[in-house]
């Protein structure tokens, strides 16, 4: 009886609100991204010719369509997104992962709070905020 209960707390949505915290302090340690977007944090690894950015978005946040001359691959760690590539949408959850090919048309609608990392194929996408 007990792990019944257990399981419908863990199950419930204010205990999965709870749960999903944000990246730990490995991750946002890192640089902090300067993101023009409203309702987005994110934090840079930068690599000798790449980046790997940890991006976390609220559910009012939007990503214009823009295309850019490198590839794109990311992967959901939490949340639920509408992703348009090239004219096709998909919904994105947790684990799936994208290839957003050089010069292809895309944006993204995020149906919730989301936590995706995105790997980029150039090394400046993304500047750090300045630290003054």
């Amino acid at each position: 009886m007990k792990a019944k209960k257990l399981r419908a707390y863990l199950d419930s949505n204010d205990m999965r609100d709870r749960l999903v915290q944000g990246f730990p302090n490995v991750i946002t340690d890192l640089p902090e991204a300067d993101v023009p977007f409203k309702g987005v944090k994110a934090w840079i690894l930068q690599g000798e010719k790449h980046q790997l950015v940890f991006f976390e978005f609220e559910s009012s946040a939007q990503v214009p369509e823009h295309s850019h001359d490198y590839p794109q691959w990311g992967m959901v760690i939490e949340g639920k997104m509408e992703l348009t590539i090239d004219g096709k949408t998909r919904i994105c959850e947790k684990g799936d992962e994208y290839v957003i090919p050089a010069q292809a048309k895309h944006y993204v609608r995020f149906l919730s709070k989301v936590r995706v990392m995105d790997f980029f194929s150039e090394k400046t996408r993304y500047r750090a905020k300045s630290t003054k």
